[in-house]
């Protein structure tokens, strides 16, 4: 049989790759996000609109909206942003692999570094959203879960040193739990470093050192 002359051939459908389109749009959220703590940081909370961050961020405060559900949301994603660290494992991960290490001194020396990772992130956005949580209800609402989800994190760890014999006679998991829960948080960080001007690496050393001292 004899192709039409008239007909062109028919070429193959191709395909669609969206590669580009998800790279766009994540360096669109990194780039909103990076905004936003910089807005945040300079005006504090209360004082910055979605409408602002978006202004700045050249998007639409829509898009802002159906994405985070508003300033809570953005901070709740600044959050897990700084809550998974630096490195290319997140730190909870890392964090839970120190277990497998024996000498518990060297588990603490390994979450004293993770935790002086991850307190320059965090330690900022929880003090906001404390500040905040004073007049705004979801600021509050998600500083509570933020803080109490720490808590069960340093729950586990108290119920791991128990587990394995690390703690010291008469200190019980829930002591290990609050004595862990105390130097982790945002406040210690906060005065140490912001306003006594530790550099993080004394403020790592210390806080394993403090944390040994207090447990083993």
């Amino acid at each position: 049989m004899s192709m039409d002359p008239k007909r062109a051939p028919v070429k193959p459908a191709r395909m669609y790759d969206a590669t580009a389109r998800r790279e766009r749009a994540r360096e669109l959220r990194a780039s909103t996000l990076h905004v936003a703590y910089e807005m945040f940081q300079a005006n504090g909370f209360a004082a910055t609109t979605v409408e602002s961050i978006a202004q700045a961020a050249a998007v639409s405060a829509a898009t802002i909206y159906k994405t985070y559900g508003g300033k809570a949301g953005l901070v709740r994603a600044l959050c897990d942003r700084a809550l998974a660290g630096t490195g290319p494992i997140p730190a909870e991960e890392r964090f839970d692999a120190f277990r497998s290490v024996k000498d518990p001194r060297n588990v603490i020396e390994g979450w004293g570094r993770l935790t002086s990772e991850v307190s320059p992130r965090i330690s900022p956005l929880l003090l906001w959203l404390r500040e905040a949580g004073r007049l705004d209800a979801d600021a509050a609402a998600l500083f509570r879960e933020l803080d109490g989800k720490r808590l069960r994190r340093m729950a586990d760890n108290a119920g791991f040193l128990a587990d394995a014999r690390h703690l010291r006679h008469g200190v019980t998991k829930q002591d290990a739990r609050d004595i862990m829960w105390f130097l982790t948080a945002p406040d210690t960080y906060d005065l140490l470093v912001n306003q006594r001007r530790w550099s993080i690496r004394k403020y790592s050393n210390w806080m394993a050192e403090t944390m040994a001292a207090a447990l083993l």
